[in-house]
């Protein structure tokens, strides 16, 4: 009985061919670890996709903090404006009971 063997690789791929007497020959292939450029891509990708969500994160917050600063600044105006009205009602007040009882000097 004689067996020939001859095996080739590319690198990703060995290929291995058996020859015995008369038979047909055997193909046998086998594929090495390679998961070096798989890792790296799957690495990349989760990277990305966690700098994705912080940014979103981060616009969130700062669109939080300025609703939250326009929220603030229109109570401060209608403070003003209820405190000029008052002032308003309390002049107009005092004019209506001078012209009902003039004040004695």
């Amino acid at each position: 009985m004689v067996d020939r063997i001859i095996e080739r690789t590319d690198g990703v791929v060995t290929e291995r061919e058996v020859t015995r007497d008369a038979a047909s020959p055997v193909y046998v292939e086998r594929r090495s670890g390679g998961g070096g450029i798989g890792a790296v891509l799957i690495g990349i990708g989760v990277l990305a996709l966690v700098a994705i969500v912080a940014f979103f994160l981060m616009s969130q917050n700062n669109n939080d903090a300025l609703r939250t600063e326009a929220v603030t600044d229109a109570a401060a105006n209608v403070s003003q404006s209820a405190a000029k009205a008052a002032d308003g009602v309390s002049s107009a007040a005092q004019q209506a009971a001078d012209n009902v009882a003039p004040a004695e000097k």
